[in-house]
């Protein structure tokens, strides 16, 4: 390894494999993988956000071919087919995924080929040959909709101009995913729109086929997905709106409806009044309360998505300062750091805050502790918590990793969800 991580936040390719597939309706993962492969991938994401784990099949109830040192000297096809067939009759579900772990991937097993003969005999099994040391958990959502679009996904489907798939937010590695998946689907719904969040609403695999029958994909994240999006289009003609962070509160999310209904051509009527309603919600319960609001200076800890929608939201619609927002997933592509600083930066009231990318601990708390401008509030994970009380300032667990709160369908993101974050930001003072 190149380089190694203080409290890495996530795991590897797997784990984020693992994790998308989790969440789709009655998909069942195979491993095929040497033991502990299903529990510390599990561990690594869904183990992490929230308490929330897969209901379906997940950590050691996961099929797994749990290779040992026979399968490495002298492969371990026999025992992964013995494996998918032994998931199959065991487990009811829609669509089996056979993943390959580390040890697969070294020594080359064909998985491809093994897929294909059930696939012969009318069952739904596929092969993502994408072995953990790949990458990390993010590439893990990209892996997953690059096989779908690859295998899945069906051609000549009739389209909708109705229809839109969300993309963008990831399943676990965001502890919010299922609220904010509610929010953006009850948003759209009241622009007349059917939304594909292929994550909530038992959707399953029989959506994901049909998919191509869109009119856009909303992707929801500032640098994620990239990749899918452009082979999506070439292959399936839907085209991409990208929203470059999360919308939080009332000024983002009213910004976001109108992108849509520009590039979906909604009755603007329609889409007026649903924005006068929601933000007549919002404001009416933030009128009952400005006696409680106080000032803060506030630093963010965060990938980029929840990043961006939590600094615009205190910078915009609640005037806070924002001194420190540390990026906390790895980026590569410089295109995408430069997008994330733009939105982050283009505030309305506030002077930019300063802007970290790191992925270390040890990295993220000496910017914390060295920053010379004041700071009275930290957003952040479960591993920033005591540098917040080594400054001895308040403190809200709001991003990935998550292990002290309890999460369902609980979020930050649109006009409701600004609500709940307020009330999360007073509720410990």
């Amino acid at each position: 390894m190149s380089q190694i991580l203080e409290n890495p936040r996530g795991g590897c390719v797997l784990a984020g494999i693992n994790s998308v597939l989790g969440a789709i309706d009655r998909v069942c993962p195979v491993f095929h993988s040497g033991p502990g492969c299903c529990m510390q991938t599990s561990a690594a994401e869904q183990g992490q956000s929230g308490h929330k784990n897969s209901c379906f099949v997940s950590s050691v109830s996961l099929p797994s071919s749990n290779m040992l040192e026979r399968e490495v000297v002298f492969g371990g096809i026999k025992k992964l087919r013995t494996t998918i067939q032994g998931a199959i009759d065991i487990i009811d579900a829609s669509a089996y995924f056979v993943l390959t772990g580390c040890t697969a991937g070294i020594i080359g097993d064909d998985i491809e080929s093994v897929t294909e003969e059930f696939r012969n005999k009318g069952e739904e099994v596929y092969a993502i040959d994408t072995p953990g040391f790949a990458g990390d958990s993010n590439l893990g959502y990209e892996v997953v909709w690059n096989t779908m679009i690859d295998k899945v996904i069906e051609q000549n489907v009739e389209k909708d101009d109705k229809l839109v798939n969300i993309f963008g937010i990831v399943p676990y590695h965001d502890p919010f995913w299922s609220g904010t998946l509610e929010e953006i689907d009850r948003i759209l719904s009241l622009l007349g729109l059917k939304v594909n969040t292929f994550f909530t609403k038992h959707q399953g695999i029989d959506d994901i086929k049909k998919c191509s029958g869109a009119a856009l994909n909303i992707i929801v994240n500032p640098w994620l997905f990239k990749g899918p999006a452009k082979k999506f289009e070439e292959k399936f003609g839907v085209p991409s709106l990208r929203i470059p962070g999360l919308f939080i509160g009332a000024t983002d999310t009213t910004e976001f409806v109108r992108a849509v209904a520009k590039e979906l051509n909604l009755d603007g009527e329609l889409v007026e009044k649903v924005i006068a309603a929601e933000e007549d919600y919002v404001y009416n319960y933030l009128a009952q309360a400005i006696g409680v609001v106080s000032f803060k200076r506030f630093a963010i800890v965060s990938d980029a998505n929840n990043a961006v929608g939590l600094t615009r939201y205190l910078a915009n619609d609640f005037s806070f300062t924002p001194v420190l927002v540390v990026i906390s997933e790895p980026l590569f592509r410089q295109e995408d750091k430069d997008r994330i600083v733009e939105r982050i930066t283009d505030l309305e009231y506030a002077t930019p805050p300063k802007i970290v990318f790191a992925s270390d601990q040890y990295e993220i708390n000496q910017a914390i502790l060295n920053e010379e401008e004041e700071i009275t509030l930290l957003i952040g994970s479960s591993n920033d918590r005591e540098v917040a009380l080594e400054k001895d300032i308040q403190f809200i667990l709001a991003s990935f990793p998550m292990s002290e709160r309890l999460i369902f369908n609980r979020t930050y993101a649109g006009y409701r969800g600004g609500l709940t974050f307020t009330e999360d930001l007073y509720d410990n003072l």
